[in-house]
């Protein structure tokens, strides 16, 4: 059986140190420029520095996108950018455009380059053609199925490496490769700024009738004709070792440290623990698909992997989240007094019942005892998100445990 890495999305440098802490083996991380998602906080080189110091002393790789769809203007800064790279040395770069691959090849001729989705990789030939050019993985297109992959796994050198998504939001378009946001908005997709209309709500006009918009159904089930559900395929583990898939993506590099740390620990306990015994796979899933619940999702689907995807794959009502907990803040520090210094996400108030989730797959409810801001004074409630508190709670807490409210 092939090794297995748990490939977790981070958006910031706290995002990057939840990730790492709550299981991955490796981040996937944006710099300032030339990845798709320019809306994300992204890092600064100094920021790429601390993360990938914090990252390799706890033995976990970092990643670096450049998976844009370069223009002409694009390339001369690509290039300024991978000479920056090749100073701070990132495990891989990611990256679709052939240009850009070839500029990564000359700059930095001992980085590991990995094959974006983006680059459309649904066949044998494709990952054929990049590993000649000196390619160390592949990321396969979202559209193919779990048969399709093993049957690439079967022709493709052995050193050479799959990786495939396991959980997170679908695209509508093919291998993420969309022009709606471009032609409604003038935000280009392909060069990281989506602003995802796929998710909107969409009427018709009849030529004649100006003004007066009648919805479209499909089906008669609503109007978001676009709205994919989530991809999760926490259920289908054994089938995406057995596939020959290498390492395993979460989608997310918008998400909060809440969804990271859930999607991380759930996954990472999976994965070991069918790795040790599929018995105690199979006795834990309903604890896996609990936990994964307690993120925020869109309804839960395979996409592509055993076949087809059909009507079923979409949401046709609403372009809502189902939102199970409130994240309330990660624990920075505990001072002297036994108190969690966090910056405060979302209200909460003294007196209320809340979880301590932990980093081993512990969830402890504990009742906020006191809540003090940061010149000392007790509050009541902490209303203002991003303010500095100290929490006084009946639970054992430690760096990096995340605070979180249940809605159910």
């Amino acid at each position: 059986m092939r090794k297995t890495e748990l490939l977790i999305p981070a958006g910031s440098l706290d995002v990057l140190k939840t990730a790492v802490v709550y299981g991955a083996d490796a981040v996937y991380i944006g710099g300032e420029a030339f990845g798709l998602r320019a809306k994300a906080k992204n890092f600064t080189n100094e920021e790429i520095r601390e993360g990938i110091d914090f990252a390799h002393e706890r033995g976990v790789k970092v990643y670096i996108t450049a998976n844009i769809l370069a223009h002409n203007d694009d390339l001369p800064g690509v290039e300024e950018y991978f000479k920056e790279l090749k100073e701070i040395k990132p495990d891989a770069l990611i990256i679709s455009d052939p240009g850009v691959f070839a500029v990564a090849k000359r700059i930095i001729p001992d980085m590991e380059l990995h094959i974006s989705t983006q680059a459309n990789n649904t066949n044998y030939g494709t990952y054929l053609f990049w590993h000649q050019l000196g390619a160390k993985r592949v990321v396969s297109a979202r559209e193919l199925s779990l048969a399709e992959i093993k049957e690439i796994r079967s022709r493709i050198p052995e050193d050479m490496e799959i990786e495939s998504f396991i959980h997170g939001a679908m695209c509508m378009s093919y291998s993420g490769r969309c022009l709606l946001s471009n032609f409604m908005t003038g935000k280009d997709a392909n060069q990281g700024a989506c602003t995802h209309p796929c998710r909107w709500k969409y009427s018709i006009v009849e030529e004649k009738r100006p003004g007066e918009y009648m919805p479209v159904y499909e089906n008669e089930r609503g109007t978001y004709i676009f709205n994919s559900k989530d991809l999760c395929m926490i259920e289908y583990i054994p089938e995406m070792m057995d596939a020959g898939i290498d390492s395993f993506k979460i989608e997310g590099r918008m998400k909060t440290a809440l969804y990271v740390a859930t999607v991380a620990r759930t996954y990472r306990k999976a994965i070991d623990d069918y790795s040790k015994d599929p018995e105690i796979y199979k006795v834990n899933m309903e604890w896996y698909k609990s936990e994964i619940g307690k993120c925020t999702y869109r309804e839960f689907t395979t996409g592509f992997y055993f076949g087809k995807a059909d009507s079923s794959a979409q949401i046709y009502d609403n372009n809502t989240y189902v939102k199970n907990y409130t994240y309330l803040g990660t624990v920075e520090r505990i001072d002297e007094r036994g108190f969690a210094l966090i910056e405060q996400k979302n209200k909460f108030s003294i007196g209320e019942t809340i979880e301590v989730m932990k980093p081993d797959g512990r969830n402890l409810e504990a009742v906020v005892k006191a809540i003090y801001n940061e010149e000392g004074v007790l509050q009541e409630s902490a209303p203002h998100s991003r303010q500095v508190l100290y929490v006084d709670l009946e639970a054992e807490m430690e760096q990096y445990d995340i605070l979180r409210r249940s809605e159910m």
